[in-house]
């Protein structure tokens, strides 16, 4: 959970009971989006009644699960929350009347839902004569819980989180161009899992050509996966015996290069199966591709949430210009020295750290730390 102070001061037995409803949720990661990840505990007379979460878009949301397994045990009962109830007839009812039918007596939820249709549960709960508490988290712990879902309800380009495993003296490779591997196979696994919370994977030309990576979530059980992966290649230079070709009707590519980029090369591209979309050059390095105009295509194809796992190049760049939301920091326990690849540019004390925050304490992945930091926004 988050380090950050609740607004609400919950009686224990409260607050415990809506951290296992926090928990829970995030049973859904990488099966519910564009959905929130939702959980919802049911407590009568102290003994929990029932309990769910939202397991699959278009599914029954938390709410319902809960109630289902509760049956008439949910009647004066208080329903724990972790998002605001919704209000709004989706592909499922509001489960806010929902909970009022039900003959639900109190409701306690974390984050208020920010949706313009779906949000306003708690109103039609207070309306029924319900007791309702909360928003309980600060606008920081909802985003942690459900970012993308909280970043496409206010702005206009993809959430953006940006993946780095490093040494502990901030090294992404031995040396540049050179591929190494910093992190064990239980760091590698979540990376996998991580990859199934998110609409695309995007990486440089440096990363596709020192790795040649297929950017697929092949190490955890399937569920809902990428569909897509990018490529910036300025000049649309990718081999067609590229891994990321080996499976592109199951897993479209999509190649973002320079718009000065000859007809020819494109050509050649496309005939892999790629999607090729030339976008102006970077205002600052003309050899580059421009982030934003990047963003703002991945935002008209429906990509909602982009995970980068490099390289530094990009790494650099995005963090540069403000574009990245969330940080994944799997950290290894060794060293590669002065000769290793930087995970930062020269040029990182331009980045406005102190906007990130701690979205959960540290994770200990095998032998390795992964670190979730958020960026703040007012």
């Amino acid at each position: 959970m988050s380090f950050r102070p609740p607004l609400i001061d919950l009686a224990p037995a409260d607050a415990a009971h809506l951290e296992w409803a926090r928990r829970i949720a995030q049973e859904g990661w990488g099966q519910v989006h564009p959905n929130p990840m939702v959980g919802c505990v049911l407590v009568n007379e102290g003994k929990v009644v029932g309990e769910g979460f939202h397991e699959v878009f278009g599914g029954p949301h938390a709410e319902i699960v809960a109630l289902e397994q509760a049956l008439s045990r949910a009647e004066g009962a208080t329903a724990y929350v972790s998002l605001e109830p919704c209000n709004h007839h989706g592909k499922t009812p509001p489960c806010a009347q929902a909970l009022v039918d039900a003959g639900v007596k109190r409701v306690v939820f974390g984050a208020r839902d920010p949706g313009a249709s779906s949000g306003g549960g708690a109103e039609t709960l207070r309306a029924s004569g319900l007791e309702v508490v909360g928003p309980v988290w600060d606008e920081g712990t909802a985003r942690a819980e459900n970012p993308a879902f909280f970043h496409v309800a206010r702005h206009d380009r993809p959430f953006v989180a940006l993946k780095l495993a490093m040494s502990l003296d901030a090294r992404i490779a031995a040396a540049p161009g050179e591929r190494t591997r910093i992190t064990g196979t239980e760091a590698e696994r979540e990376v996998h899992r991580i990859r199934t919370g998110f609409d695309a994977v995007m990486v440089g030309q440096g990363t596709v050509a020192a790795d040649d990576p297929r950017l697929t979530p092949r190490l955890v059980p399937s569920g809902r996966e990428p569909v897509r992966r990018i490529l910036l290649l300025s000049e649309a230079d990718l081999s067609p015996d590229a891994a990321v070709l080996a499976d592109v009707e199951r897993h479209p590519v999509h190649v973002f290069c320079l718009d000065t980029t000859s007809e020819v090369a494109l050509e050649r591209l496309e005939a892999t199966g790629a999607h090729v979309h030339p976008v102006p050059a970077d205002p600052e390095d003309d050899g580059l591709v421009d982030l934003r105009a990047v963003l703002s295509r991945c935002h008209e194809l429906g990509m909602d949430a982009v995970l980068c796992e490099g390289g530094a190049d990009l790494s650099a760049n995005l963090l540069r210009q403000g574009l990245v939301d969330r940080l994944y920091l799997l950290i290894a326990p060794r060293a590669l020295g002065g000769a290793g690849l930087p995970a930062f540019a020269d040029d990182a004390d331009a980045v406005a750290w102190e906007g990130y925050l701690p979205a959960c304490p540290p994770v200990a992945v095998g032998s390795d730390t992964l670190i979730t930091l958020d960026r703040h926004v007012d």
